[in-house]
C-alpha cells in the first residue's frame, strides 16, 4: 500500500484538477469547504463555487435548478446533512426529475470519531439506495476516488457519493489489472473458500483479513464494491456460485446498505449463506476514530470472525 490520503482530500483535489475539462461543473458547499475539501475547487475557480451557508435543503434545490440550465452541480456537506436534513429535496427535486446533480456526503460512518453519534451517519447508503434513479458510490481510497469523480462527471444522472474523514492506505493502484467502472465491482484478491464484498474503507480491512486468514488455510476472495447501487449482480452471482458463501463489510448499519443489497439479490437468485458485517441496529458514540471502529468490531479481526462464521454455515 502506497499513498495514505483521506478520500475527501482526493476528491477535493480531483474536482479542482478536472475543472478545466468540464466548464459546466459548478460546486456548492454548505459552509464546510475546509472539511469537505471543496476548498481546492473554490480557490481555483471562485466564479464557479457557491458557499450556500448552513442551509442544506436550499443548496440542494439550487443545485437542481442549476442542473436544469445545463450545469453539472456537485453539492457538498457532511453525509448526515446531505442525506438526512436535505432528504426530501434530494428525493423530489433531484431524483424524481432525474436531474444531473451529484450529492456528496463527507465524514460518513463511525470514523468521524469525536463528533459523535449525531454526526456519525451510518444510514446514508440505505437512505439514498431507497430512492429511485439514485446511484450510490463509496470509493475505498484516493486513487479510486479520483477515478470516481471523473466517472461521475461523465455520468448524466443523479448520484450520491460518500467521502471519508480519515486518511486511508491506497490499495487499488497496486492491484494488477484493476479498472474502475461505475456499477461494476473489482476483484482485488482471488479466493475459493469464501468471498468478502466490502465498500469504502472496509475494503482495506477486508484485504488485511484475507491475508491473515490465508495463514489459517482459508482462501478469501475480496471484492471492492465501490458502487452499491446499481449493484454488480453479475460479479456477486459469480462469487456466490464459486465460493458458496459471502461476507459483506461496510462502515454503515447492517440494515439497508451493501449487506442488504447483496442478501436481497442472492436470496432470489442463488441462496447461499450471507453474513453481514457492519454496525448493528444502534447509534455510534464519541471517541477517537480508531477506538470507535474497534468498539463496534469494524476491524480486520472483526471481518475474519465473520468469515469463520460464514464458513460454518456453508454446505
Amino acid at each position: 500500500m502506497s499513498e495514505k490520503i483521506a478520500t475527501r482530500a482526493a476528491y477535493g483535489k480531483a474536482l479542482a484538477e478536472l475543472a478545466d475539462q468540464y466548464p459546466d461543473l459548478v460546486v456548492l458547499d454548505a459552509d464546510l469547504s475546509g472539511s469537505t475539501q471543496s476548498q481546492f475547487f473554490a480557490k481555483a475557480h471562485p466564479e464557479r463555487f457557491y458557499n450556500m451557508g448552513i442551509a442544506e435543503a436550499n443548496m440542494t434545490g439550487v443545485a437542481a435548478g442549476l442542473a436544469t440550465c445545463g450545469k453539472k452541480p456537485f453539492t457538498n456537506t457532511f453525509a448526515m446533512f446531505a442525506t438526512g436534513r436535505a432528504y426530501e429535496q434530494v428525493r423530489n427535486s433531484i431524483a424524481y426529475p432525474r436531474l444531473n446533480v451529484k450529492v456528496v456526503g463527507s465524514h460518513g460512518g463511525l470514523s468521524v470519531g469525536e463528533d459523535g453519534a449525531t454526526h456519525q451517519c451510518i444510514e446514508d447508503y440505505a437512505l439514498m439506495r431507497a430512492i429511485p434513479n439514485m446511484m450510490v458510490v463509496s470509493p475505498c481510497d484516493g486513487p479510486e476516488m479520483r477515478l470516481a469523480v471523473k466517472a461521475l462527471l461523465d455520468y448524466d444522472g443523479p448520484a450520491y457519493m460518500r467521502l471519508g474523514r480519515l486518511a486511508v492506505d491506497s490499495i487499488t493502484d497496486e492491484i494488477p489489472g484493476y479498472t474502475f467502472q461505475l456499477g461494476k465491482g473489482a476483484v482485488l484478491r482471488d479466493g475459493t473458500d469464501v468471498t468478502v464484498i466490502a465498500t469504502g474503507m472496509m475494503v482495506q480491512m477486508a484485504y488485511e483479513a484475507a491475508k491473515t486468514l490465508e495463514g489459517e488455510g482459508i482462501s478469501v476472495r475480496v471484492i471492492d464494491m465501490h458502487t452499491i447501487k446499481p449493484l454488480d449482480h453479475e460479479l456477486v452471482l459469480k462469487a456466490a456460485l464459486e465460493t458458496r458463501c459471502i461476507v459483506t463489510s461496510e462502515e454503515h448499519t447492517v440494515i439497508g446498505g451493501l449487506g442488504s443489497a447483496v442478501a436481497e439479490f442472492l436470496s432470489e437468485h442463488c441462496p447461499v449463506p450471507v453474513v453481514r458485517h457492519g454496525v448493528n441496529d444502534e447509534f455510534g458514540r464519541s471517541g477517537e476514530a480508531k477506538a470507535v471502529l474497534k468498539a463496534y468490531g469494524l476491524t480486520p479481526e472483526g471481518i475474519a470472525d465473520k468469515v469463520r462464521q460464514a464458513l460454518k454455515l456453508k454446505k
